[in-house]
């Protein structure tokens, strides 16, 4: 789980939330109002602006509100299934109503093959 989380706010840009994306090299990013989790922005969020023609819009006209997340002392397993039966690859990690970290997909998949080498390593 990454536990430096990006966050924009719902008027930020979807051209500055995108390039604070490619920066950090994160896939997705937390949508805060003040200390409040409100949305989610996700790579896929942002490719369907552009294809639509919204890149000129805000976070908030792109964002998934009211995201699905996973209490922080809750197992690898839960976070999985959520993530399985919702369809995403990124799932916001709380301690009650603070934000403390992003899980992803491939975070898990790191767990589940930690042991693993790659081919020809």
């Amino acid at each position: 789980m990454g536990g430096d989380v990006l966050g924009v706010a719902p008027d930020t840009t979807l051209v500055d939330a995108a390039r604070r994306m490619h920066e950090r090299r994160v896939g997705a990013v937390v949508v805060l109002d003040g200390e409040r989790l409100v949305g989610i922005l996700t790579e896929r969020d942002v490719l369907r602006a552009v294809a639509t023609d919204r890149v000129d819009g805000l976070v908030s006209g792109s964002m998934t509100p009211h995201p699905d997340t996973i209490e922080a002392d809750e197992e690898s397993g839960q976070a999985a299934a959520i993530m399985i039966h919702g369809g995403f690859r990124h799932l916001p990690v709380v301690d009650g109503e603070t934000v403390v970290g992003m899980i992803s997909i491939r975070d898990l998949v790191r767990l589940s093959v930690d042991d693993e080498a790659p081919r020809g390593a």
